[in-house]
């Protein structure tokens, strides 16, 4: 995505429109070993990350989660599930008792199976049931399906 001149990946982009809609802080989830920019490259190091179970390590941390009560976790879908990375962030934190709302852009998959996955690594959180997923190859038209969306939450 290209957006007023500054280029940004398609889950930076939807959570940019969210912010601007809901208000919160953005936070990135990064890690120590960049993810290649090619897109099959990138395809590439998920599916192997996915057949090692890795934990890549993050270089990127919460100061204060305790001062959340809603995470609107924002993620692709690589090959049918979530970056690997998202599972060292859900498994760094406890999210008890607060809600978590997923987004996902993707490639024809949805969410696949992802909602689950979190909701089993965040047990004592609420994962919504009222996410949204948006085909990458829609992404760039979504704004104000994304904003739609954001203000149905009612935050």
């Amino acid at each position: 995505m290209v957006t007023d001149g500054e280029v940004m990946g398609n889950v930076e982009y939807m959570a940019a429109i969210i912010q601007d809609t809901v208000g919160g802080d953005l936070f990135r989830i990064e890690t120590v070993q960049q993810y290649p920019l090619e897109h099959e490259a990138l395809v590439d190091q998920a599916a192997e990350e996915q057949d090692a179970d890795a934990r890549p390590e993050l270089s990127t941390h919460i100061e204060n989660p305790d001062q959340y009560d809603t995470i609107i976790l924002g993620y692709p879908n690589w090959w049918g599930d979530m970056p690997q990375a998202l599972y060292t962030f859900l498994e760094e934190y406890d999210f008890l008792g607060k809600t978590i709302i997923p987004f996902c852009p993707h490639g024809g998959s949805g969410f696949s199976r992802t909602e689950s996955t979190i909701a089993e690594l965040q047990p004592d959180a609420v994962v919504s049931e009222n996410g949204l997923t948006i085909s990458r190859n829609d992404v760039a038209g979504s704004a104000q399906q994304v904003a739609d969306w954001a203000e149905s939450l009612g935050l």
